[in-house]
């Protein structure tokens, strides 16, 4: 079994929202041989939990308006480290970067398909490790340092 056109849809119109918002590391897999109650996972990140809130109002919004769609469960809000949307249909995962890293969904979803996403969501492959060398420099500079 494979994942329905819906299903297609909802992914690929969540996987461009969240680029819009600057989303780092968007990802999706058809687990619809898998698993009997959702056809595909997205999974997306950012840096800060402001980032991830406004990639989830930012999925919301575009699913409500172009599909119709609203999320039957919506789970992680107040904390904003890790969001779930559940459309039934597909399952949006937005996490705070640190929570990526340490849950590791890619790991347990890689014998799964993955789903063509569109070209801007495709761009943000690499952009999670990019902010952590970025970080990472940034914490090595002594203080009143050249920072151009």
């Amino acid at each position: 079994m494979t994942a329905t056109d819906r299903s297609v849809h909802l992914i690929n119109a969540a996987a461009q929202a969240a680029a819009d918002k600057l989303a780092h590391d968007v990802i999706a897999y058809d687990v619809s041989d898998v698993l009997s109650i959702t056809d595909a996972f997205l999974v997306a990140s950012a840096p800060n939990d402001r980032q991830v809130k406004a990639i989830v109002d930012e999925i919301e919004e575009r699913l409500s308006k172009e599909l119709g769609a609203k999320p039957v469960r919506r789970e992680g809000d107040r904390e904003a480290r890790w969001v779930l949307l559940d459309y039934v249909d597909i399952v949006v995962h937005v996490q705070h970067s640190e929570e990526r890293v340490f849950y590791a969904l890619e790991r347990l979803w890689k014998d799964c398909p993955e789903l063509e996403l569109p070209e801007d969501a495709r761009a943000t492959r690499g952009k999670g490790e990019e902010h952590a060398r970025e970080r990472a420099a940034e914490a090595d500079r002594e203080p009143g340092e050249d920072w151009s």
